[in-house]
């Protein structure tokens, strides 16, 4: 049985924000063991030529033992909700609908995750109709989650049992690495439409420090690891202040 280790959503320097090559993330994931990169670059600046650009440009950098999945990270109008789209699909637009969005995506046969929910209330922003149309929801966002997983995308799949848990490192710069990880298990083939479908059809699993994230989010460990998160943050709060009163450099 074949076993594949995924990091998901992961922006490359063809997002505004981000600061590594394709080339250099392949090879950064690669030594950390993993198997694939699902990448999701921001939808700004991205056109139908620029996103078979970018396609292209994926294939070119995946190797026999790294394969990278073009995705993008689409925006709604007001920069609130973000939703990573993974398939052979078309680019479908910047700037969005949320609402348009997620019912094009199905039709097309793509996979569309809720990112951050708990960031800027997004969640709140998605109606029961909307929530229907998606594949998942980011269960623990590194970037914005921390050392534990979000509050909010645990009421949520709670409610929505069906929603596929996903763990990404929204990955800009080394500073996210975490051990996060999408893992498919079984007969399926290391491709795109291979990972795609898996995930559409809810054959991956979310882990976290090499345990089943699920169970750690509804375990004994997780007041623990919030406990960690609002430690972390307050210690990163008061250097900050710090920096910002000139009494030690950045």
């Amino acid at each position: 049985m074949s076993v594949l280790r995924l990091a998901a959503h992961i922006h490359s320097e063809w997002s505004y924000d981000g600061r590594w090559s394709l080339d250099e993330i392949g090879r950064g994931f690669e030594r950390r063991g993993y198997d694939a990169v699902l990448l999701c670059e921001h939808d700004r600046g991205f056109d139908a030529d620029r996103w078979q650009a970018y396609r292209d440009a994926c294939a070119n950098a995946s190797t026999a033992e790294m394969l990278l999945v073009p995705g993008i990270e689409y925006s709604d109008p007001t920069n609130t909700v973000h939703v990573p789209v993974w398939g052979k699909i078309p680019f479908l637009g910047e700037g969005l609908e949320t609402a348009d969005l997620l019912r094009r995506v199905k039709r097309s046969g793509g996979v569309s995750v809720l990112a951050h929910p708990a960031r800027r209330n997004a969640l709140e922003r998605l109606d029961d109709e909307s929530l229907s149309y998606l594949t998942g929801v980011e269960l623990w966002n590194r970037k914005y989650d921390g050392y534990a997983p979000s509050q909010v995308a645990i009421s949520l799949l709670r409610r929505r049992p069906t929603l596929l848990p996903v763990v990404g490192l929204d990955f800009h710069t080394a500073r996210q690495f975490h051990p996060l990880a999408m893992i498919i298990a079984g007969p399926n083939e290391r491709s795109e439409s291979g990972i795609c479908a898996a995930l559409r059809d809810g054959a991956a699993h979310a882990t976290a420090f090499g345990l089943p994230a699920v169970k750690l989010a509804s375990g004994l460990a997780l007041p623990a690891m919030c406990g960690l998160e609002r430690a972390r943050r307050s210690v990163a709060a008061q250097i900050r202040a710090a920096r910002r009163r000139g009494q030690i450099r950045a």
